[in-house]
């Protein structure tokens, strides 16, 4: 092949060019702590794709990989920047197995099922329309983390060349059927239940219904259709117009619980027989429970937003379950579960993560509800609010997010750090109660004498600061918590808009 130059990456948007293709430009900070995030067209054009995929090639081909599965989500764009991609990789000499439009699990899927290869995802998850990025994996089930994500961004700004044999272009055009084969293998549920199944419009409209009606479940679909302009909200199960708008259609339908599946089907919010909003780190620990019934001694992972009651529950106490922390993010919990050996771990965001035998640990939202579901079918006569309200009441905010560019947040929260440091070494006291241990394995979470605890942490996808606060005592010490966390931000001058209840 006779070697090619391309000219050099611009790092920063050029809106003069738009939509001029002769100067390929990547904004740097999309570059994020384990995945992709970039504003389409304003950040980065589909040249810019075109030369990142050389530069991935590049990546893969020195990791023992010259074969990846692509695939995409459900926006007007991503099949152009799939396109771009594949132009890339074949041109860095990657054999390109194209699966279409899919969700993220069933990209992983499909790595799964051929061995020795790559993947990488066009998607944006759960970021409102305009959003595009990439999710990236090698090492099946593991998706890349901080430092690489660091050698590529590096890599993409220097001159680069192919002089390599160009890479073929291969459609997989089963992967969706094989997907949904691979859930009828699970056991049929035999309770009677009625789900409201919430997509969004996002992605896991193709999938998400199918599947659940395969396996027994009554459905009512809720925007379930296709439509890339997400007319009603995001697909994001954390965003409280989509939680309050699958509570409404719980109560109207007499459902027995609603099931919210956000972008790219990877996660799953849930909403009880009441209309109530579960936050999925209690769900976590529903599931958890239920697990450890029946594999006793084994280890869990949360992540650091997740609720206190792990540590206390008694359940998992009587089984001689093991919880750990760690940082929040699916690369660096997929990593976890590999190297500890966890049985499950849970995020508050919704990413669950099954181990052997239960799953193959990477995060699937429609996995998550087969779990989910198996809390109604094991306990036949119960409702979900009464099992849930087996669990001891604390009172938790949604996910705040405060506004804060990606080259200061992680300085922003580093000063949060210290001024938690000094309250604690100093005996003060915050709402009448000390510090009495502070977290700083990702953010900074200080809990109190009550267990009460708070934490601020820098997103890894978004330029925002993520706060989130539980109290084991009162809705007004949880207010309280969270105006002493806001009240310091709000006299940063890198903090912007504080969204209170995630719609953003």
């Amino acid at each position: 092949m006779k070697k090619i130059n391309y000219p050099l990456v611009l790092e920063k948007s050029c809106k003069d060019l738009a939509p001029n293709e002769s100067d390929p430009y990547i904004d740097v900070d999309g570059f994020r702590e384990y995945d992709m995030r970039w504003l389409f067209p304003d950040q980065i054009n589909l040249f810019g794709f075109k030369i990142l995929g050389i530069v991935l090639s590049d990546f893969f081909i020195k990791k023992s990989y010259n074969k990846i599965i692509l695939g995409h989500d459900f926006r007007s764009y991503s099949s152009a920047i799939k396109n771009a991609l594949a132009n890339g990789f074949i041109d860095g000499g990657i054999d390109v197995y194209d699966i279409g439009l899919c969700t993220t699990p069933m990209a992983y899927f499909a790595q799964a099922q051929n061995d020795g290869f790559g993947v990488v995802m066009v998607t944006a998850s759960h970021n409102e329309n305009g959003w595009t990025g990439l999710k990236i994996g090698y090492k099946f089930p593991q998706t890349l983390l901080s430092d690489e994500i660091e050698d590529i961004k590096k890599n993409t700004y220097k001159k680069i060349s192919t002089d390599t044999e160009y890479g073929q272009y291969i459609e997989l055009n089963n992967i969706l059927d094989e997907y949904v084969e691979y859930f009828k293998k699970k056991k049929k549920f035999t309770r009677r239940i009625r789900a409201v199944v919430a997509c969004g419009n996002g992605t896991a409209s193709i999938v998400a219904p199918k599947i659940l009606k395969n396996l027994g479940i009554e459905i009512i679909e809720l925007h379930c259709e296709l439509d890339h302009n997400f007319p009603n909200y995001n697909p994001n199960p954390e965003d409280m117009s989509m939680l309050n708008d699958l509570s409404k259609t719980v109560l109207e339908n007499n459902a027995d619980i609603g099931l919210a599946f956000d972008g790219d089907c990877d996660r799953c919010g849930v909403v009880d027989n009441e209309g109530a909003i579960i936050f999925a780190d209690k769900i976590g620990l529903l599931i958890a429970r239920n697990i450890s019934n029946q594999y006793k001694g084994k280890k869990f992972v949360i992540d650091i937003k997740s609720t206190n009651l792990f540590k206390i529950d008694p359940i998992l106490k009587q089984n001689d379950a093991t919880i750990d922390y760690w940082k929040t993010g699916h690369s660096y919990m997929k990593k976890y579960c590999l190297d500890n050996r966890t049985i499950a771990g849970f995020e508050k965001s919704g990413h669950y993560f099954f181990n052997e035998p239960l799953g193959s640990i990477y995060d699937d939202g429609i996995l998550s509800s087969y779990f989910i579901l198996k809390l109604l079918e094991e306990n036949k006569k119960c409702s979900l609010s009464s099992i849930k309200n087996e669990l001891k009441k604390t009172w938790v905010t949604p996910t705040i997010n405060a506004y804060c560019h990606d080259k200061v947040k992680y300085a922003v929260v580093n000063r949060m750090k210290i001024y938690l440091d000094e309250i604690k070494k100093n005996n003060q006291k915050i709402s009448g109660m000390k510090i009495r241990e502070l977290i700083i394995i990702n953010g900074v979470r200080f809990e109190l004498d009550d267990m009460t605890w708070g934490l601020i942490r820098a997103s890894s996808n978004k330029p925002e600061i993520v706060i989130v606060v539980e109290s084991f005592k009162s809705s007004k010490l949880m207010h309280n918590i969270k105006n002493f966390i806001l009240d310091w931000l709000s006299n940063q001058p890198e903090i912007g808009k504080i969204s209170n209840n995630n719609k953003k």
